[in-house]
């Protein structure tokens, strides 16, 4: 390896880009390609960053096969950036393969990495968590270490672990100082505000008030029954019912929630559920058949009780019932979490990330876009999505996870 390209990688290691294209920004040979794919990642030029590590791939060949690995990684790493979730993993692991093989082992960590934050991204968790707990930290690199440990905090803070999350962040604040990368010391920095924003409100007894990540892991603790407006959902201690794909079942579930112990009148659960002005001899038969539903999904944790004027929710274990609201009310709050992070999705890896179809997210995303909450650059297969993270608050509960 000649002194140009040694020194642009160096460059590259330390956060300095355009140091490293003043080195090779004229060269054409396989290394210099892929160094100044990387270059272009940096600075924010996706596609033109995967197509330099594709040509150096090429370049590279079969005869260093190292080499062509550490580009797959690479262009992995671009498309997880440019949040192109769709990526095939088993090209990945093929490349982690050869790197192990040829004892490259930061490279090989990277690639795991890469496939957690892939994993977690589309709230597959279990499988994030067992992949990171295959790798050993103990001898990596500064930035590798940072990497790890913001891995470990974002799997912690979606299942509600904070202290875990609290300390994962301390420790990856502590290996970005030694790394001196400043892109790796803002998205610490912007780890560690998660856990100090508010990140949802709960409504008990006619009552608002915002709560912290620990606060809800602590209410989630409490034994109280929660109607979940984040995650639409209704959970005790021992199980959540998720309401997800009945949305009718879960107005009427959070609007007899935020009237506990109270009951709701029917006038007023048709206005919720079916915005219909009054109950009139159809919206009342509408309303059984639909009361009757969520009675059967909600046996375990709780009854429907009827009552003179309408209905009430009376748990069966729990000795109170709560409300937890987003932080803010929006029919497409989970597509505002996701673009929350700042960074640019394609439509199709939002509804990879939140399991729902393409078609229905491009209509989520249009409605968002008419109301001046997103913005889309590009057209075609080149169209991405972004917002501006709203202030104020995290959108961690928006996101996907687990039930339990």
């Amino acid at each position: 390896m000649d002194s140009l390209i040694t020194a642009a990688a160096r460059a590259l290691a330390a956060g300095d880009p355009l140091g490293a294209l003043k080195r090779i920004a004229l060269r054409n040979d396989p290394p210099a390609l892929a160094l100044r794919g990387i270059a272009m990642a940096q600075l924010g030029d996706f596609a033109r960053a995967k197509a330099l590590l594709r040509r150096a791939a090429r370049g590279f060949g079969s005869r260093e096969p190292v080499a062509r690995a550490r580009c797959v990684v690479a262009e992995a790493e671009v498309a997880l950036a440019a949040r192109e979730l769709e990526w095939s993993a088993k090209s990945l692991e093929a490349a982690r393969t050869v790197l192990e093989q040829h004892g490259d082992r930061a490279n090989a960590a990277q690639a795991r990495y890469l496939k957690v934050r892939r994993l977690v991204l589309i709230g597959r968790l279990d499988e994030a968590d067992r992949t990171l707990a295959a790798l050993d930290p103990a001898g990596l690199p500064p930035a590798l270490r940072v990497i790890h440990e913001l891995a470990t905090a974002g799997i912690a803070t979606r299942r509600l672990r904070i202290r875990v999350a609290r300390e994962a962040v301390a420790e990856a604040q502590r290996a970005a100082v030694r790394a001196g990368i400043p892109a790796l010391t803002a998205e610490v920095e912007s780890a560690a505000r998660t856990l100090t924003t508010p990140a949802a409100r709960v409504v008990a007894d006619g009552k608002d008030r915002s709560l912290l990540l620990e606060e809800v892991e602590a209410l989630h603790g409490s034994g109280a029954l929660i109607v979940d407006a984040c995650r639409l959902l209704v959970r005790d201690a021992a199980a959540a019912i998720s309401l997800a794909r009945r949305p009718v079942l879960f107005t009427l579930a959070r609007a007899l929630g935020e009237a506990w112990p109270l009951d709701v009148s029917r006038d007023e659960l048709v206005a919720r559920a079916f915005r219909g002005k009054r109950a009139d001899d159809s919206y009342r038969a509408r309303l059984r058949v639909e009361v009757g539903r969520l009675r059967k999904e909600l046996r375990r944790l709780a009854r429907v009780d009827a009552t003179e004027r309408g209905f009430a929710l009376a748990p069966r274990e729990a000795a109170e019932v709560v409300v937890l609201a987003p932080p803010v009310e929006d029919a497409n709050a989970a597509v505002l979490g996701c673009l929350a992070d700042g960074e640019s999705w394609s439509s199709s890896a939002l509804a990879l990330a939140l399991g729902t179809g393409q078609r229905t997210m491009q209509r989520s995303l249009e409605a968002l876009a008419a109301a001046g909450k997103v913005q889309a650059l590009g057209r075609g297969r080149a169209r991405r999505w972004v917002t501006a993270p709203p202030p104020g608050f995290t959108t961690t509960l928006l996101l996907p996870a687990p039930l339990s």
